[in-house]
Formats: C-alpha cells, structure tokens, sequence
C-alpha cells in the first residue's frame, strides 16, 4: 500500500493495485461522519465498437447498451441490491456517462459492510432474457421523458451538431429502437469486456482506517477468481475538426425559445499534462467571460438576450471535448448572432498579469471549496486519473499557468468551422 502525501492541501491517499489489476484509493477523513465509496469502470456511451476479451475480430454493440448494463446490475436472481443498502443503512445509486460507468454509496453506518456490498454484487453479474424484455419498456419512458425535455434536446442537439461521426453525439440511453435490439448476451459481452477489475477503480472516502479498509478490499479479491486481463481495444471513428452543421433548428412546444452555442473543444486523444493544460485554461477562459460579472455575460444580459436560466458548461474527456452557452432568450437568432460574435472576437485578446491572477485565485477557490465535499473528490479523482493526471496536483498546476499561456490559448480557441448553434422554437 503506498501512501502519498499532499502537503499542500494536508491531505493523504493510500493506493494498492491488487494482482486483478483492480487500482484502489482510500482517502481516510476521521473528522468526517459519512463515508462514500464509487466503484467505475473505464466504460462509457460511447464504447459502443471494441473487440470483446477473448476476441480478435471487433464488434458494434446497440446504442445505449452501457446504460441498460448499469440498470440491470442492481437486479439479481433473487433480490433488489437497493433493498440490501438500505438495510445496511446506505443511500446506493450508480451513473453512466458518455465515459464512465459507476456505482455508490454513502453511509454513516456498516461502512465495511457496505463497501463488501458495493465489490459483492458489481462483481456478479446476472441477467435473464425476461428481466431483459422487462428493463426495455422501462427505458424506452426514460427516453421518451427525455425527448420530451427542451433542455435536453437543446444539449444533445447541440452535440449532433457538433460531431460528425463521434459517438458523443449519441444519447446515453440510446434511441427506443436502439434498446429493443440489445440482448442478454449483448450484456454479459459488454460486462466481461469492460467490467474486468483491471478496468476499474474502488475510490473510498470517509471515516475509517486506512490499514484495515485496504485489507477488507484486498482479502475480498483474493477470493474471488477472474480471467486473465488484457488491454480493452476500443475503436472510434475519425472525427473531423470541423462541425458537422453549423445550425440546427427543433421545433417543440416551449413558452420562451432556446439557444445553445457550442464549441468543439477537441477531436483529438489527449492525456497527462497537454490534457490539463487545455482543461484548465478552456474552463477558466470561458468562465472569465460567461460568469455573472464577466464581460460577455454583461453584454448579452445588458441587451436582454438572456435571463437567470442562461449556463455555461465545458467537458474534455480523453478524445473530445466541448463547451456549451446557452439558455431561454426572447431572441434566439439575435442571441446566437451575438455570442458567435463576441466568441470570435477573443483572439484580439491579451490577458494582463492581473487578470491571470485572478482567474487563477478564483480557479483555486472554487476547487478548495469543492474539495469539502467526498463525493467530489472521488468522482474527480478518478476522471483526472483516467487521463493520467492527479487531482491533487491541479492546484500547483493552475499557479504555474502563465499570460503567455493564456494568450497563446485564445488565439486559436474560436474558429467559425468549430461553433456550431442549436435553437429550440416554438411549433
């Protein structure tokens, strides 16, 4: 077990990686009453080609099968594991994103147990034709809910007109024809393909001790057998830099219209330090601009082309990335004409000392107080770590970020062949 030490935040993470391959972090908080565990798997929406464990040739699953698989992990031959958490007086719940998939609790109580729990039954698989049938009417209304939601249809718009062949732009859950061709067996190839523990990462966080935790997690895995691993090989198609429509227009019945302008970020693999640098300066940038008192907010908000829904979001995952403004405006084709335009003018920017500092300050602030909560940092830890990048080391990373750097950013952050505009009006 090694123990790393963050002096500067007075914080300590023991690590083990076991003989499965499984990577383990405990991050013992005794101040704390409540202790929260995530158990991910490096697996996500948009894994949809790979060639499955034990295969040499790729295949394409149905979209929306990472979603369905995480449904159908809560329900075993012979119970409901949410009922076996509340015993044990845990709150359970799991998420899948267009990355990762993930299981949780948090609990006062039976931590031990509990964490046995979360491994026991993420750990053992079972699916049967018939719960199968069952699970696909009731995602078909989780979908058909979702179409139904301007605010999603504006997100997931935004991304189909972002990316031309990028899975991202596939809804999570996938489409209602999509789920009804996904299969038992589709299931367990996706399970054994993704959910192998070298794929894994067991992030504990809370009230307990350190030693005896990591020898409960360790004498767990030792009794229990798994297949040899070997590196998941995941296919995605090319993506080009450019978007794939520049606007997208979805008629729907709304009281006010909505906008969303989004940039593609990325279409490219990065990792380590290249992938923080541009995290980093992509969030604080459009922060510094977007945030209520930044001068673009100020501007559209002065015009009144926005109003308290208007939100700005950026994501940068390991081979694409995006950032999403928008909101309700009176004005949708006002609003795009005059966000597209003060984008574009950002490359006539040059960021003073000052203001780098207190992006930086602010930046620092904002992950400080973040960082009070368990459940950030383990979701966080194990997104940077994914990519190769230690969430406790981001702070030291924003201080080192120069003007230079900043400047150097926006001078190639807006293009016009990367922004792409989604608006939802009135049928």
């Amino acid at each position: 077990m090694n123990k790393l030490a963050y002096d500067m935040i007075e914080e300590v993470i023991y690590k083990e990686e076991f003989a499965n391959g499984l990577c383990v972090y405990l991050l013992p908080k005794p101040e704390m009453a409540k202790t929260y565990g995530i158990f991910s798997t490096d697996y996500g929406s948009i894994d949809q080609t790979f060639v499955p464990i034990g295969q040499t040739e790729k295949i394409t699953v149905p979209e929306g099968v990472a979603h369905f698989l995480e449904h159908k992990m809560f329900e075993k031959e012979d119970r409901d594991v949410f009922a076996d958490f509340g015993k044990q007086g845990a709150s359970a719940n799991a998420y899948t994103s267009f990355t990762k998939t993930a299981y949780l609790f948090a609990a006062t109580d039976q931590i031990n147990k509990n964490v046995e729990t979360l491994l026991d039954f993420v750990q053992n698989p079972y699916f049967s034709e018939q719960s199968v049938e069952k699970e696909k009417g009731i995602i078909a209304q989780e979908i058909e809910m979702y179409n139904d939601q301007p605010e999603w249809q504006s997100f997931m718009g935004a991304l189909q007109s972002l990316f031309h062949e990028h899975p991202v732009k596939i809804d999570i859950a996938g489409t209602v024809d999509s789920i009804r061709t996904i299969t038992k067996d589709d299931l367990y190839t996706c399970y054994h393909t993704f959910y192998h523990p070298g794929n894994m990462t067991l992030f504990i966080a809370g009230n307990f001790e350190a030693e005896k935790m990591m020898e409960l997690i360790r004498n767990n895995q030792e009794a229990k057998n798994f297949a040899e691993m070997s590196e998941v090989e995941r296919k995605y198609p090319q993506e080009p830099a450019t978007v794939a429509q520049k606007e997208n227009k979805i008629t729907m019945s709304v009281s006010v219209p909505k906008c969303t302008i989004g940039i593609k970020e990325s279409a490219v693999e990065l990792s380590g330090d290249a992938f923080l640098e541009k995290d980093l300066l992509q969030s604080m940038v459009l922060d510094f601009y977007f945030s209520k008192g930044g001068p673009f907010y100020r501007e559209l908000y002065e015009q009144q082309l926005i109003d308290e829904s208007f939100h700005f979001e950026t994501n940068l995952e390991k081979n694409f990335g995006y950032s999403l403004i928008g909101g309700n405006t009176a004005d949708p084709d006002q609003f795009a004409e005059k966000t597209v335009q003060l984008l574009q003018s950002t490359n006539k920017k040059s960021f003073t000392a000052e203001e780098v500092d207190r992006m930086k300050k602010k930046k620092i602030g904002q992950l400080l107080r973040a960082m009070n909560s368990l459940e950030f940092i383990a979701n966080k830890y194990i997104h940077y770590d994914t990519v190769g990048v230690d969430l406790f080391r981001v702070i030291p990373a924003i201080q080192s970020l120069t003007a230079e750097q900043f400047n150097d950013f926006v001078q190639d952050w807006i293009d016009e062949e990367r922004i792409a505009v989604c608006k939802i009006v009135n049928e």
